[in-house]
Protein backbone atom coordinates (compact mmCIF):
# COMPACT_ATOMS: atom_id res chain seq x y z
CA UNK A 1 0.00 0.00 0.00
CA UNK A 2 2.67 2.76 -1.03
CA UNK A 3 0.94 5.69 -2.22
CA UNK A 4 2.74 6.93 -5.87
CA UNK A 5 3.84 10.37 -6.26
CA UNK A 6 1.58 11.95 -9.00
CA UNK A 7 2.53 14.96 -11.15
CA UNK A 8 0.53 17.72 -10.46
CA UNK A 9 -2.75 17.84 -12.53
CA UNK A 10 -4.54 20.55 -14.30
CA UNK A 11 -7.41 22.10 -11.40
CA UNK A 12 -10.29 23.71 -13.24
CA UNK A 13 -10.99 27.73 -12.79
CA UNK A 14 -14.28 26.69 -11.07
CA UNK A 15 -11.73 24.95 -8.40
CA UNK A 16 -9.65 27.90 -8.09
CA UNK A 17 -12.51 30.30 -7.37
CA UNK A 18 -14.21 28.43 -5.11
CA UNK A 19 -10.67 28.05 -3.21
CA UNK A 20 -9.83 31.59 -3.22
CA UNK A 21 -11.07 32.81 0.10
CA UNK A 22 -9.02 30.35 1.57
CA UNK A 23 -6.25 33.31 1.05
CA UNK A 24 -8.24 36.20 1.28
CA UNK A 25 -10.22 35.27 4.59
CA UNK A 26 -8.75 36.96 7.77
CA UNK A 27 -7.66 33.27 9.42
CA UNK A 28 -7.07 34.36 12.96
CA UNK A 29 -9.60 37.47 13.43
CA UNK A 30 -12.58 34.59 12.79
CA UNK A 31 -11.33 31.34 14.58
CA UNK A 32 -11.45 33.76 17.69
CA UNK A 33 -14.38 35.15 16.98
CA UNK A 34 -15.23 31.41 16.91
CA UNK A 35 -13.43 30.72 20.39
CA UNK A 36 -15.74 33.19 21.52
CA UNK A 37 -19.39 32.09 20.04
CA UNK A 38 -18.44 28.46 20.78
CA UNK A 39 -18.08 28.93 24.45
CA UNK A 40 -21.10 31.67 25.21
CA UNK A 41 -23.34 30.59 27.88
CA UNK A 42 -26.21 32.73 27.44
CA UNK A 43 -29.39 30.00 27.31
CA UNK A 44 -31.07 30.79 24.28
CA UNK A 45 -27.69 31.67 22.31
CA UNK A 46 -26.14 28.26 23.03
CA UNK A 47 -29.24 26.00 22.79
CA UNK A 48 -29.88 27.51 19.41
CA UNK A 49 -26.96 27.16 17.74
CA UNK A 50 -26.44 23.86 19.60
CA UNK A 51 -29.63 22.50 18.13
CA UNK A 52 -29.17 24.30 14.60
CA UNK A 53 -25.50 22.14 14.23
CA UNK A 54 -27.02 18.66 15.98
CA UNK A 55 -30.36 19.04 12.87
CA UNK A 56 -28.21 20.22 10.11
CA UNK A 57 -25.31 18.08 10.39
CA UNK A 58 -27.01 14.91 11.73
CA UNK A 59 -25.04 14.31 14.58
CA UNK A 60 -25.54 10.75 16.27
CA UNK A 61 -27.23 11.72 19.65
CA UNK A 62 -28.01 8.73 20.42
CA UNK A 63 -24.14 7.98 21.11
CA UNK A 64 -23.73 10.57 23.42
CA UNK A 65 -23.44 10.21 26.78
CA UNK A 66 -25.45 13.07 27.51
CA UNK A 67 -28.29 13.04 24.86
CA UNK A 68 -29.80 16.39 26.26
CA UNK A 69 -29.12 19.01 24.27
CA UNK A 70 -29.84 22.20 27.00
CA UNK A 71 -27.68 20.28 29.92
CA UNK A 72 -24.24 21.70 27.52
CA UNK A 73 -23.24 24.33 29.19
CA UNK A 74 -21.69 26.19 25.70
CA UNK A 75 -21.43 24.97 22.46
CA UNK A 76 -18.05 24.04 23.10
CA UNK A 77 -18.90 21.43 25.48
CA UNK A 78 -21.26 19.56 23.20
CA UNK A 79 -19.26 19.76 19.93
CA UNK A 80 -16.69 17.85 22.65
CA UNK A 81 -18.95 15.70 23.78
CA UNK A 82 -18.25 12.54 25.69
CA UNK A 83 -19.78 9.17 24.12
CA UNK A 84 -21.73 6.16 25.93
CA UNK A 85 -19.14 3.37 27.29
CA UNK A 86 -19.05 1.09 24.45
CA UNK A 87 -20.24 2.95 21.77
CA UNK A 88 -16.63 2.73 20.35
CA UNK A 89 -15.37 -0.92 21.38
CA UNK A 90 -11.49 -0.83 21.42
CA UNK A 91 -9.68 -3.22 19.22
CA UNK A 92 -8.44 -5.87 20.92
CA UNK A 93 -4.39 -7.20 21.56
CA UNK A 94 -1.45 -5.38 22.43
CA UNK A 95 0.18 -5.08 18.89
CA UNK A 96 -2.98 -3.70 16.67
CA UNK A 97 -3.22 -0.28 16.33
CA UNK A 98 -6.71 1.05 16.51
CA UNK A 99 -7.94 3.75 14.73
CA UNK A 100 -7.73 7.13 17.18
CA UNK A 101 -10.73 9.06 16.02
CA UNK A 102 -13.90 9.33 13.85
CA UNK A 103 -13.51 10.16 10.15
CA UNK A 104 -12.42 9.41 6.86
CA UNK A 105 -9.24 8.14 5.84
CA UNK A 106 -7.85 11.30 3.41
CA UNK A 107 -4.89 9.07 2.30
CA UNK A 108 -2.95 6.26 4.08
CA UNK A 109 -0.15 4.10 2.96
CA UNK A 110 3.91 4.33 3.08
CA UNK A 111 6.39 7.77 2.95
CA UNK A 112 8.56 7.53 0.12
CA UNK A 113 11.62 8.99 2.29
CA UNK A 114 10.71 12.36 3.84
CA UNK A 115 7.88 12.63 1.28
CA UNK A 116 4.30 11.92 2.10
CA UNK A 117 0.77 12.45 -0.28
CA UNK A 118 -1.47 14.83 0.98
CA UNK A 119 -3.61 14.12 -2.26
CA UNK A 120 -3.06 14.02 -6.03
CA UNK A 121 -1.05 15.82 -7.32
CA UNK A 122 0.21 17.26 -4.29
CA UNK A 123 2.74 15.87 -1.55
CA UNK A 124 4.06 17.32 1.70
CA UNK A 125 7.41 16.91 3.47
CA UNK A 126 7.52 14.92 6.55
CA UNK A 127 10.74 16.46 8.33
CA UNK A 128 8.38 19.91 7.44
CA UNK A 129 5.23 18.72 9.25
CA UNK A 130 6.93 17.91 12.56
CA UNK A 131 8.68 20.97 12.90
CA UNK A 132 11.75 20.74 10.50
CA UNK A 133 13.75 19.23 12.79
CA UNK A 134 15.57 16.13 10.51
CA UNK A 135 16.29 14.08 13.36
CA UNK A 136 12.25 14.20 14.68
CA UNK A 137 11.31 13.27 11.21
CA UNK A 138 14.22 10.45 10.55
CA UNK A 139 12.48 7.62 12.85
CA UNK A 140 9.18 7.95 10.38
CA UNK A 141 10.62 8.59 7.12
CA UNK A 142 9.56 5.60 4.70
CA UNK A 143 7.09 4.35 7.35
CA UNK A 144 3.73 4.14 7.01
CA UNK A 145 1.12 7.10 7.49
CA UNK A 146 -2.48 7.52 7.95
CA UNK A 147 -4.23 10.69 7.45
CA UNK A 148 -7.70 11.62 9.16
CA UNK A 149 -10.40 14.22 8.46
CA UNK A 150 -12.62 14.62 10.93
CA UNK A 151 -15.99 16.19 9.64
CA UNK A 152 -17.93 18.68 12.04
CA UNK A 153 -20.57 15.90 12.92
CA UNK A 154 -17.98 13.45 14.20
CA UNK A 155 -16.77 12.28 17.50
CA UNK A 156 -14.08 15.05 18.12
CA UNK A 157 -11.78 13.37 20.96
CA UNK A 158 -8.67 11.82 19.78
CA UNK A 159 -7.53 8.04 21.54
CA UNK A 160 -4.24 6.49 21.35
CA UNK A 161 -3.93 3.77 18.86
CA UNK A 162 -1.80 1.76 21.22
CA UNK A 163 -0.82 1.60 24.63
CA UNK A 164 2.46 4.49 24.93
CA UNK A 165 4.77 6.30 26.73
CA UNK A 166 5.00 10.18 25.88
CA UNK A 167 8.35 11.47 24.61
CA UNK A 168 7.94 14.61 23.32
CA UNK A 169 5.08 17.53 22.32
CA UNK A 170 5.55 20.19 19.82
CA UNK A 171 3.19 23.18 18.76
CA UNK A 172 4.29 24.53 15.59
CA UNK A 173 2.15 27.87 14.72
CA UNK A 174 1.52 28.21 11.11
CA UNK A 175 -1.44 29.27 8.66
CA UNK A 176 -5.58 28.66 9.76
CA UNK A 177 -6.85 26.99 6.34
CA UNK A 178 -9.88 25.00 5.85
CA UNK A 179 -8.67 21.17 5.67
CA UNK A 180 -11.90 20.46 3.64
CA UNK A 181 -11.21 17.74 0.99
CA UNK A 182 -11.60 20.88 -1.93
CA UNK A 183 -8.69 22.59 0.30
CA UNK A 184 -6.80 19.78 0.45
CA UNK A 185 -6.46 19.16 -3.18
CA UNK A 186 -5.72 23.07 -3.89
CA UNK A 187 -3.35 24.47 -1.05
CA UNK A 188 0.40 23.49 -1.56
CA UNK A 189 1.64 21.57 1.45
CA UNK A 190 -1.11 22.55 3.72
CA UNK A 191 -0.67 20.17 6.53
CA UNK A 192 2.60 21.55 6.82
CA UNK A 193 1.91 25.32 6.67
CA UNK A 194 -1.25 24.74 9.22
CA UNK A 195 -0.98 25.13 13.08
CA UNK A 196 -0.67 21.99 14.55
CA UNK A 197 0.27 19.93 17.57
CA UNK A 198 3.25 17.09 17.50
CA UNK A 199 2.78 14.13 20.15
CA UNK A 200 5.83 11.68 20.07
CA UNK A 201 5.57 8.43 21.85
CA UNK A 202 7.61 5.13 22.45
CA UNK A 203 4.51 2.13 21.63
CA UNK A 204 5.21 -1.56 21.15
CA UNK A 205 5.26 -1.01 17.42
CA UNK A 206 8.02 1.64 18.22
CA UNK A 207 8.23 5.36 17.34
CA UNK A 208 4.53 6.63 16.72
CA UNK A 209 3.04 10.12 16.28
CA UNK A 210 -0.25 11.94 16.25
CA UNK A 211 -0.09 14.91 14.80
CA UNK A 212 -3.44 16.90 15.41
CA UNK A 213 -3.73 19.83 12.63
CA UNK A 214 -5.55 22.54 13.53
CA UNK A 215 -7.79 24.86 10.59
CA UNK A 216 -10.26 28.09 10.47
CA UNK A 217 -12.46 27.81 13.35
CA UNK A 218 -10.63 25.25 15.17
CA UNK A 219 -10.27 27.35 17.93
CA UNK A 220 -8.15 25.24 20.67
CA UNK A 221 -6.24 22.00 20.38
CA UNK A 222 -6.07 20.65 24.10
CA UNK A 223 -4.30 17.22 25.38
CA UNK A 224 -5.23 15.72 28.85
CA UNK A 225 -1.52 15.92 30.11
CA UNK A 226 -1.24 19.57 29.15
CA UNK A 227 -4.80 21.31 28.80
CA UNK A 228 -5.09 23.79 25.83
CA UNK A 229 -2.03 24.41 23.69
CA UNK A 230 -3.51 26.83 21.23
CA UNK A 231 -4.69 29.64 20.93
CA UNK A 232 -0.74 30.65 21.86
CA UNK A 233 0.89 34.05 21.58
CA UNK A 234 3.78 34.25 19.54
CA UNK A 235 4.82 32.72 16.52
CA UNK A 236 7.96 30.82 17.81
CA UNK A 237 7.97 26.98 17.95
CA UNK A 238 7.24 25.55 21.14
CA UNK A 239 8.73 21.90 22.65
CA UNK A 240 8.09 19.85 25.51
CA UNK A 241 10.38 16.77 26.56
CA UNK A 242 9.24 14.13 29.18
CA UNK A 243 10.87 11.96 30.96
CA UNK A 244 10.03 7.94 31.40
CA UNK A 245 9.55 7.87 35.07
CA UNK A 246 8.70 9.66 38.18
CA UNK A 247 7.28 13.30 38.00
CA UNK A 248 6.04 14.59 34.86
CA UNK A 249 6.14 11.53 32.97
CA UNK A 250 3.05 10.47 30.76
CA UNK A 251 2.02 7.09 30.04
CA UNK A 252 -1.50 6.23 28.79
CA UNK A 253 -2.95 3.17 27.74
CA UNK A 254 -4.50 1.70 23.78
CA UNK A 255 -7.88 3.63 23.61
CA UNK A 256 -6.99 6.04 26.35
CA UNK A 257 -8.06 9.82 25.18
CA UNK A 258 -5.06 11.99 24.28
CA UNK A 259 -6.64 15.02 23.16
CA UNK A 260 -9.45 16.97 21.79
CA UNK A 261 -10.03 19.56 18.87
CA UNK A 262 -12.21 22.22 20.42
CA UNK A 263 -13.65 22.47 16.18
CA UNK A 264 -12.65 19.92 13.90
CA UNK A 265 -9.53 18.62 11.90
CA UNK A 266 -7.52 16.44 10.66
CA UNK A 267 -5.48 13.56 12.41
CA UNK A 268 -1.88 12.11 10.33
CA UNK A 269 -0.56 9.32 12.25
CA UNK A 270 2.92 7.84 11.44
CA UNK A 271 4.80 4.70 12.22
CA UNK A 272 8.33 3.63 11.68
CA UNK A 273 9.48 1.38 8.19
CA UNK A 274 8.71 -1.78 8.74
CA UNK A 275 6.77 -1.34 12.31
CA UNK A 276 3.01 -1.60 11.43
CA UNK A 277 1.46 -3.68 8.68
CA UNK A 278 -1.91 -1.64 7.59
CA UNK A 279 -5.49 -3.86 7.40
CA UNK A 280 -5.59 -4.76 3.42
CA UNK A 281 -9.48 -2.84 3.31
CA UNK A 282 -8.52 0.65 4.23
CA UNK A 283 -8.74 2.99 1.56
CA UNK A 284 -8.38 6.66 0.93
CA UNK A 285 -12.14 7.52 0.78
CA UNK A 286 -12.76 5.23 3.66
CA UNK A 287 -15.01 6.16 7.16
CA UNK A 288 -13.42 4.78 9.73
CA UNK A 289 -14.64 4.99 14.08
CA UNK A 290 -12.47 5.70 16.24
CA UNK A 291 -11.34 2.08 18.21
CA UNK A 292 -11.59 0.17 15.26
CA UNK A 293 -8.80 -2.18 13.60
CA UNK A 294 -6.31 0.00 11.40
CA UNK A 295 -3.44 -2.83 11.36
CA UNK A 296 -1.09 -4.57 13.47
CA UNK A 297 2.92 -4.05 14.22
CA UNK A 298 4.96 -6.37 12.40
CA UNK A 299 7.32 -9.29 14.15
Amino acid sequence: MRPIATPDIPVSLKDRFRNLPQYLLPQRLLTRLTYRLTRAQTPWLKNRLIRWFAEHYQVRLAEALEPDLRTYPDFNAFFTRALKPGVRPIAPGDRVACCPADGVISQIGKAEADTLLQAKGRNFSLKALLGGDPERAKPFQGGSFATLYLSPRDYHRIHLPLAGRLQEMVHIPGKLFSVSPLTTRMVPELFARNERVVTLFDTPAGPMALVLVGAINVASIETVWAGAITPPRGTSIRHWSYPANGEGAVRLDKGAELGRFNMGSTVILLFGPNALRWGAELRAGAAVKMGQRLGKAKG
